[in-house]
């Protein structure tokens, strides 16, 4: 059975949220406090409601313990975060993701049991820093503090060699995970084959490594 989904917040991170798994066929329960946007979502997720979410008899009601994973994405407002992240945690929600305003808020919302903290706007800030300040970085996805997985953009200074002639593995102790080029997405590389200007490469690694081997071979 496909996983149920609750998202409490339709603002642009938790409509497009629900938009999201919506399209992809996921049972959503859209959840506001304003009408208007609840009316917004009223032929795209499965079920919308105006409720206040820090009405715990009214998400009660709902039938909110029983969805497999339910987003707060509550924007400014602290407090409607925090206690619902409380409620949610005391109605017994197994998983709970929250959208955090800051660092401190993160640490709060961690101490009263949510599963999963995101800080959308910061990360964002980060993807597009990085695309910034170096010419080749397409896109990123961080695994930890100190591992990500990084879509470099080949450029003429590697264009024909191959991964031989790059060697990351022994040169850097990283590893090229896929090449992706015309749109189509080789996982599994030969070491021979040679590599084009414009093709993605996915490599995956500590951060310092990959950092490394950008200057070195890009």
């Amino acid at each position: 059975m496909k996983k149920e989904f609750a998202v409490i917040g339709l603002g642009r991170f938790g409509g497009s949220i629900v938009q999201y798994l919506s399209a992809h066929d996921y049972d959503v329960l859209a959840i506001d406090i304003d009408e208007e946007r609840v009316s917004q979502f009223m032929n795209i997720a499965s079920y919308a409601v105006v409720v206040d979410a820090m009405d715990e008899l009214a998400l009660k009601s709902l039938g909110i313990r029983n969805f497999d994973h339910v987003i707060v994405a509550i924007g400014e407002n602290l407090n409607a975060s925090i206690l619902t992240t409380i409620i949610l945690k005391e109605l017994g929600v197994k998983n709970i993701t929250v959208k955090a305003q800051s660092i401190y808020h993160e640490k709060i919302l961690q101490k009263i049991g949510a599963t999963q903290v995101v800080h959308p706007e910061r990360d964002m800030g980060k993807r597009i820093a990085k695309q910034l300040i170096s010419n080749n970085v397409f896109d990123y996805l961080d695994l930890s503090e100190e591992y990500s997985i990084m879509e470099l953009i080949a450029t003429d200074k590697i264009a024909n060699k191959n991964l031989i002639d790059l060697n990351v593995r022994a040169n850097y102790d990283l590893n090229i995970i896929g090449i992706k080029r015309d749109n189509q997405m080789n996982v599994s590389p030969i070491p021979t084959e040679k590599l084009r200007k414009g093709d993605l490469i996915f490599v995956i690694g500590h951060n310092d490594k990959i950092e490394a081997f950008q200057k070195r071979e890009f």
